[in-house]
């Protein structure tokens, strides 16, 4: 085996998201003595792409459009060469369009170890996508997961044994994502408190929830007001409802931003309302920035904000139970304090991007170590 084991990172592209973050991150974060880290994407654009050139990270373009049309052929064939120009000995696929596409074929190329990643509850998936992942659940390896929550749901939920699945926790980089005064922007500037959240926009994120609880406490701190960061399909639909609550004056909606850590400074509060979530990489950099936070009681959320002590959690889908949260901390600005202060402590002590680099470190030997494994 070489000094430098070569290993091939799989995402669809290279845009904002949670995979397309986390690729990005562990390419830089391994430890490049032990590893030689590769990116693979069918799309290579985006701001990840900058972030991987500067780390001089090698960035493999699978021309693939469609998984049915001559593309996934002329996919396989780049793929093949990749793999055997570079002796990669590792492939790990970070999210469904890759792991369907990319597991099958490494296997049939011979990768010595192949994995896939499961970082979302399965439901959220289609119907295609949820039966092909089932294929991939037996060709890969093993399959890589973001929280207990996830893991449990695969084990009964999808009957996969216990041994094939590896939690690891999400990494939040603290150089970047910590507390420190930030100027605000002047529609901010006279606000007593910020409230926002800051995700890709999309219909699992449940941001009605938050207006429509923002709408029942505003009364209480009339200077407050309410940020929301991000893009998506669901934007014109929140910025409806937020004038129909009769929010426009409160309510600002900012698009995704590069500049996520002076986003998140700007906030006192963040809020994730969510139905669904593995690990969510939002919540743990607001928290890393010393954000007061509350969040939904579903998935992996848990598992990162124990509640009353590092953040406060609400009942899912529950705008009243959301606002009762929120009153809380409106009132007690100690309180907001004591709980932004303990989730920072938390961020770094428990997630930070050394400890998940380190701990994929060990998980990768483990299965390099022989060669193969069953």
């Amino acid at each position: 085996m070489p000094d430098r084991i070569p290993i091939l990172l799989l995402v669809r592209e290279l845009h904002v998201g949670g995979n397309e973050r986390d690729v990005a991150k562990l390419a830089r974060y391994l430890d490049p003595d032990r590893f030689e880290p590769h990116v693979g994407c069918f799309l290579p654009s985006g701001e990840r792409r900058a972030e991987l050139d500067a780390a001089h990270v090698p960035i493999l373009h699978l021309p693939v459009r469609s998984l049915r049309n001559r593309t996934a052929l002329d996919g396989a064939r780049v793929l093949r060469s990749y793999l055997r120009r570079h002796n990669i000995q590792l492939l790990h696929a970070f999210d469904a369009p890759t792991s369907i596409y990319a597991v099958p074929l490494a296997r049939l190329f011979r990768v010595p170890v192949v994995l896939s990643s499961h970082l979302y509850f399965r439901f959220l998936t289609s119907a295609r996508d949820s039966l092909a992942l089932r294929v991939v659940d037996h060709l890969a390896h093993r399959i890589v997961v973001n929280s207990q929550a996830v893991r449990n749901h695969l084990m009964e939920d999808f009957h996969i044994p216990a041994e094939r699945l590896f939690v690891a926790y999400n990494g939040v980089e603290t150089d970047a994502f910590f507390p420190r005064p930030e100027a605000p922007p002047p529609f901010l500037r006279d606000a007593s408190l910020v409230i926002g959240s800051l995700c890709v926009l999309r219909e699992e994120k449940r941001l009605e929830l938050l207006l429509e609880a923002f709408a029942k406490v505003r009364q209480r701190e009339p200077r407050m007001r309410l940020l929301i960061v991000g893009d998506g399909y669901m934007r014109e639909k929140w910025m409806a409802l937020r004038d129909a609550l009769g929010l426009a004056e409160t309510c600002r909606f900012e698009t995704s931003t590069s500049n996520v850590p002076f986003w998140m400074r700007c906030m006192d509060v963040f809020v994730l309302p969510s139905r669904s979530e593995g690990f969510p990489n939002s919540l743990l950099e607001a928290m890393a920035c010393g954000c007061a936070a509350v969040a939904s009681n579903v998935g992996g959320i848990p598992e990162l904000v124990e509640d009353g002590r590092t953040g406060l959690l609400f009942r899912s889908g529950d705008s009243s139970d959301l606002a009762r949260q929120l009153a809380v901390l409106i009132e007690n600005p100690e309180l907001r304090r004591q709980l932004g202060a303990a989730a920072a402590v938390r961020a770094r002590e428990c997630f930070s991007m050394e400890t998940a680099a380190r701990r994929m470190r060990k998980f990768y030997d483990s299965l390099l170590v022989a060669g193969r494994v069953s």
